[in-house]
């Protein structure tokens, strides 16, 4: 459920809200902040696929050494769906692409999949003398702790505490210096104590948000 990153092994390191299969956004806002794959990382918080243009192309990143991902809600249930043959929540929830593939093209499309099972649903960064926590919808706890049992369906689901977030009231995790989250499309990244909504709708024609934390 969980992996840590030691920031000292690289140079830049950053976060991207929800890719929705929307790759040459990420081609070109990693190449505007001239990242280096060789010395800089990325870090996705999740929904790489479903909805965009390339999908495929995203879950490509899966497995490269420089990019890092939690687990979304588009990953678990195309996963789902594989798993059982029951095709029709992913279908209406942007899932169409893959089932449009070549075989050769869906045999790949497996193979990255099986990858994205193989994803934690928390990641945790070091960064010099903070503590960076990363997961797709919450961390559904009132403090971080390194490896405690989650509601694993509430982290890559639950809008609970965003709402009370967009509602104004005021959250914060202890724990940590900073969590980052995607799943909910927002206009602008949303910031409610030290919390941090950057799913900011690229699929659906707005800028994509990629924030460098260190």
């Amino acid at each position: 459920m969980y992996q840590r990153i030691d920031g000292a092994a690289w140079r830049h390191i950053y976060i991207v809200g929800d890719l929705h299969g929307c790759l040459q956004a990420l081609v070109s806002t990693l190449r505007r902040e001239r990242f280096d794959p060789r010395v800089d990382a990325l870090i996705s918080v999740g929904d790489v696929i479903d909805r965009g243009p390339d999908s495929l192309g995203c879950l490509r990143l899966i497995g490269k050494r420089w990019f890092f991902a939690v687990r979304g809600n588009h990953e678990a249930m195309a996963l789902e769906a594989l798993d059982t043959g029951d095709n029709a929540l992913w279908a209406i929830n942007g899932g169409n692409w893959y089932f449009g593939l070549s075989d050769v093209a869906k045999q790949e499309a497996q193979a990255q999949l099986a990858k994205a099972r193989e994803l934690p649903l928390v990641i945790e960064l070091q960064s010099h003398d903070r503590l960076i926590v990363v997961a797709h919808a919450d961390y559904p706890a009132s403090r971080y702790v390194w490896e405690q049992a989650l509601d694993e369906h509430a982290v890559v689901w639950s809008r609970t505490r965003i709402n009370r977030v967009l509602a104004g009231e005021e959250e914060d995790i202890q724990g940590a210096d900073a969590f980052y989250f995607g799943h909910t499309p927002l206009r602008e990244p949303l910031i409610g104590g030290n919390l941090h909504y950057i799913d900011t709708g690229a699929v659906f024609g707005n800028p994509l948000t990629l924030i460098r934390v260190q």
